[in-house]
């Protein structure tokens, strides 16, 4: 196994401009960057807990639902991602970043006043093409925080801000909506967002690209379509990237419609389901994502395929505890089984975003981050919605209220069983890649 890179700087204006980035300050920074994507979660997954209400009012089928939540929102977050990827490998991060809170958070406070199911939908999108620029330049700046042996953990750490913000989501759509109703909750938790895009503006610095880098690494950014076609090229790359979509399919799918199942089936209030969730995903998720990316550290040093292994282990331990979730009568039972199953679903973050970091050369990073989230988003967030729309409405004639309970049950255990067979694939030849990447380094070095 090659041992990561060793860190180093040899240029002097370098090292200048990192002087200021102490470890008091790159936690802070890496803090800063999980609130960002705390409020990316809240704006993201409050649609959730409030699909019940807006069903009602506007009339319209899950498979509706599922387009709002799924390919509304994925369709330009997946397409403007790359571009903006390209604008973070060479152009300023963090105010990039600002630029995005801004934008998506005052979409979702636009979100409150639609009038018409056709304006929720043109929202939904514009909260889209605003999230698209927070999680590729964050991974960039990541990477460049942190060095290698410590990057699964950083990126774990930053993904907290899933569960943290599907909790909050969860948490203040439930009760906005049993309190206010569904406009009001948009409304409250996109306005702050505003304030946060000026303090990561003011207080985010950018740090010098590769910095744990050899410095003779090229600083030049390659061709989108090279980046594209290196990481093509990589066996590990394509298994991984496949596993985490597959993985994402069920989970957004899961994430879109659990408290419509709990609503519906077990006949729970929104606040009721709301607060619940949040408690799962504030404790259960937390854990996972972190433990994700810290196992995968702790065994990867001294075999990089645990970054592989971890993630695949632990959705293969996921599965029973779905039926658990979804079969069992009574409702809060049902409920103590999402708290394992939590903590294991949230396990293939940290370390499948670490080694799409590791498996470029600093100046792909970016782009390689938007290329993963591209394939994990189209196929999980877009179609894993509207795939258990469908599934329920094709099932409700035959088990009524009930439809969404199988539907979510199949779509979970199917894909979460395909997914970690390519998590074992990609471990095999993940040794390999890597060092091919280095020759890549190497052999821009030289040219």
């Amino acid at each position: 196994m090659t041992a990561p890179p060793t860190p180093s700087r040899s240029a002097d204006a370098d090292a200048a401009t990192d002087a200021s980035l102490s470890t008091g300050y790159t936690r802070y920074a890496l803090a800063l960057l999980v609130v960002v994507y705390v409020f990316n979660f809240i704006d993201r997954s409050i649609l959730s807990i409030l699909l019940e209400s807006i069903k009602q009012e506007f009339q319209v089928s899950d498979t509706w639902l599922g387009f709002l939540h799924g390919i509304a929102f994925a369709a330009l977050y997946t397409t403007v991602g790359i571009p903006i990827a390209r604008w973070s490998d060479r152009g300023s991060r963090t105010s990039i970043i600002s630029l995005a809170v801004f934008v998506w958070s005052g979409m979702t406070a636009i979100t409150g006043f639609a009038q018409s199911f056709v304006h929720l939908v043109l929202a939904r999108i514009g909260v889209g093409i605003g999230e698209a620029g927070c999680s590729p330049p964050a991974h960039s700046l990541i990477s460049d925080y942190f060095p290698p042996e410590r990057r699964a953990t950083a990126l774990a750490i930053y993904s907290m801000g899933i569960p943290i913000g599907s909790g909050l989501g969860f948490l203040l759509g439930g009760w906005l909506d049993e309190w206010f109703d569904w406009r009001t909750a948009f409304i409250v938790v996109g306005a702050p967002g505003i304030a946060l895009a000026l303090l990561v503006k003011l207080t985010l610095k950018e740090p010098v690209r590769g910095r744990w880098d050899p410095p003779s690494v090229t600083r030049e950014q390659p061709p989108a379509g090279d980046v594209m076609r290196f990481m093509a090229g990589l066996p590990s790359f394509r298994h991984m990237a496949v596993a985490a979509a597959l993985h994402a399919f069920y989970g957004y799918g899961a994430l879109a419609f659990n408290a419509v199942f709990f609503r519906r089936s077990h006949e729970m209030g929104s606040g009721e389901v709301g607060s619940w969730l949040a408690l799962i995903s504030f404790t259960a998720g937390v854990t996972g994502t972190f433990l994700g990316g810290y196992l995968s550290d702790r065994l990867g040093s001294r075999d990089y395929r645990w970054y592989m292994w971890i993630p695949a282990y632990a959705t293969l331990i996921y599965i029973p505890f779905a039926f658990g979730v979804y079969l069992w009568p009574d409702p809060h039972i049902a409920l103590v089984f999402a708290f394992p199953a939590s903590v294991l679903g949230g396990m293939y973050l940290g370390p499948t975003f670490a080694m799409t970091q590791s498996l470029v050369t600093p100046m792909m990073r970016a782009t390689a981050s938007a290329v993963l989230l591209f394939i994990i988003n189209m196929i999980g967030l877009g179609l894993g919605p509207q795939g258990v729309g469908i599934l329920s409405d094709l099932l409700a004639p035959s088990l009524d209220v009930h439809s969404m309970r199988y539907a979510l049950l199949a779509t979970v255990t199917v894909f979460a069983a395909w997914s970690l067979t390519h998590y074992f694939l990609a471990a095999r030849t993940l040794r390999e890649d890597l060092e091919a990447k280095e020759r890549l380094e190497a052999s821009s070095t030289s040219a």
